[in-house]
C-alpha cells in the first residue's frame, strides 16, 4: 500500500472500547483522596479523563519528586487493573465493528494514554489484542494527546490518510488529538455528552457501535 493513501479505523481504548472510566474514577480517589484531591464525575471528565500520569502528577502532586509521583501514579493504576479485571465487557456493537473492518481489510490502530501494562490487559481483556495492526502508546512518544503525535503515529504505521480514516474518542484531550491530526473523529459518549464532544471537535457523537447513524456514516467513509 502507497504511504498516505489507505484508509484506517482508530480507537482509543478507555472509556471508548469498554465503560472503565468509572474504575479509573475510583481508583484516582482511592490514591489521591488520601492526598488532598478528590473527585466526582464532573471534575474527573475535565481533569483527568483522557490525560497522560506525567500531566497529572504536574498537577495533582507538585511538591513531589518525580520518581515519588511515578510510583503514586503507579499504585494508581495497580489499583486500576485489579478493580478491571474480569470486569471488561466491550461496548455494545463493537465486536460486529471490528469484524467488518476486518472483512473489508480495513486496518484498525489503538492509540491511548494509558499505560502499556493498562492498555494490553484490556485488549487482552476484551480478547481482541490481535485485531490491532499496532497499540499507540502516547507516554512513549514525545508528546501524548492531546497533541496529534500518537495519532500521526497510528497513521504513519498503517500508511493511511487522516482525511480517509476515522477515529474514535470519548474524551476532549482524546478529540483534539485526533483531529489536530486531521482524522474525522466520532465522540463515544461513555462519559461526555455531544455538546462536550462536538465542541472539542468531534464531527458527530454515538451512544456505542451499534448506533444506526454512526454505522451508516462509517460504510459511506469507509466504502462497504
Amino acid at each position: 500500500m502507497m504511504q498516505g493513501l489507505g484508509k484506517a479505523l482508530l480507537f482509543d481504548i478507555d472509556g471508548t472500547l469498554a465503560n472503565t472510566d468509572p474504575l479509573h474514577l475510583k481508583a484516582f480517589n482511592q490514591v489521591l483522596g488520601p492526598r488532598g484531591h478528590t473527585f466526582d464525575h464532573a471534575r474527573f471528565s475535565r481533569e483527568l479523563q483522557g490525560f497522560a500520569n506525567v500531566s497529572i502528577g504536574e498537577r495533582f502532586l507538585p511538591d513531589e519528586t518525580l520518581e515519588r509521583r511515578a510510583e503514586i501514579l503507579g499504585e494508581k493504576e495497580q489499583v486500576f487493573r485489579t478493580l478491571v479485571a474480569g470486569q471488561i465487557e466491550p461496548l455494545p456493537g463493537l465486536m460486529a465493528l471490528l469484524d467488518r473492518a476486518d472483512a473489508a481489510g480495513v486496518p484498525m490502530v489503538a492509540v491511548t494514554n494509558a499505560p502499556r501494562l493498562n492498555a494490553e490487559l484490556l485488549l487482552s481483556g476484551l480478547g481482541i489484542a490481535h485485531r490491532f495492526k499496532t497499540l499507540v502508546i502516547g507516554d512513549e512518544l514525545p508528546h501524548g494527546k492531546p497533541h496529534p503525535l500518537p495519532y500521526l503515529e497510528g497513521l504513519r504505521f498503517v500508511g493511511a490518510s487522516a482525511a480517509a480514516s476515522v477515529a474514535f474518542e470519548d474524551s476532549r484531550s482524546g478529540v483534539q488529538s485526533a483531529t489536530a491530526a486531521g482524522i474525522p473523529t466520532i465522540g463515544i459518549r461513555t462519559s461526555l455528552g455531544d455538546a462536550d464532544l462536538v465542541g472539542a471537535g468531534a464531527v458527530a457523537s454515538a451512544s456505542a457501535f451499534d448506533d444506526p447513524a454512526l454505522l451508516s456514516r462509517l460504510a459511506r467513509a469507509m466504502a462497504w
